[in-house]
């Protein structure tokens, strides 16, 4: 089963038609149909690793300030407590905690799904973001979701490599400041050629412009821990900037 980090951007993408919402569509139709959808999403970024383990995840609307019709969408897809306890397994000795109440589906991943999986048929759950863990055990927990991918779970991390909400200027419309690019090249060097040596993008002189909160780029790191364990590295879905700030570029692996 492959899987994929996508820079999911403005929520309004959720209404949108545009070569990023189309390439997310292509996705969903070039991949086999999974038994499950399991979703890295930036804004499930709390103290502890923890999964959405309830039959009818709610869909969130974890946003301010948009339209009302973007208030109304709605992603009823299933979840899978069943699915959920086998996450759990397959991470040990790492520890996942079972939610059965607390969250749902955020726009992270509905805002995507939509797109890839307009049906919403297919069980999806929710894996939290450990806000106070470092970039090496995202890394390690991404790896160690490998088994599921031969299980029919497709994994999915939700977010931008570039989020930089405090410089965006709407002005310039599709096109990424000079450090923007910068990093965002830097990101795709490593990722495309050996990703499980992400940890070096810390280092890189634009990291804390391009990466001011790790909320936004960690759900890569779980598909670079991926590709670390199949021993392949990632390959772009598609690129691209908006507003400046933002990187919208998106991977895959083994598609």
């Amino acid at each position: 089963m492959p899987a994929a980090f996508l820079g999911h951007g403005n929520p309004m993408n959720t209404l949108a038609d545009n070569a990023y919402t189309r390439s997310w569509s292509a996705f969903g139709a070039g991949v086999p149909r999974p038994r499950a959808i399991l979703v890295v999403s930036a804004h499930w970024y709390i103290n502890a690793s923890a999964i959405t383990a309830m039959a009818r995840p709610r869909t969130i609307h974890d946003f301010f300030g948009f339209p009302d019709e973007l208030f109304a969408v709605e992603y009823p897809a299933p979840g899978s407590p069943e699915i959920a306890d086998e996450v759990a397994e397959a991470v040990k000795p790492m520890w996942v905690g079972l939610d059965h109440d607390s969250w749902g589906l955020d726009h992270g991943t509905w805002s995507v799904l939509v797109h890839a999986f307009p049906a919403a048929d297919i069980p999806v759950l929710q894996l939290s973001v450990d806000a106070g863990k470092p970039i090496e055990h995202h890394l390690q927990l991404g790896a160690a979701l490998a088994p599921l991918r031969e299980q029919g779970i497709l994994v999915v991390g939700s977010g931008n490599i570039v989020h930089n909400l405090g410089m965006i200027d709407f002005g310039l419309g599709g096109q990424g400041f000079d450090w923007a690019h910068r990093y965002d090249d830097a990101a795709r060097e490593v990722l495309t050629i050996d990703p499980g040596a992400v940890a070096k993008l810390l280092e890189h002189p634009d990291h804390r412009r391009a990466v001011p909160t790790p909320d936004h780029f960690l759900p890569m790191v779980y598909l670079a821990g991926l590709a670390a364990a199949a021993g392949q590295p990632l390959d772009v879905l598609i690129d691209g900037y908006d507003a400046g700030s933002l990187s919208m570029t998106s991977y895959t692996l083994g598609l």
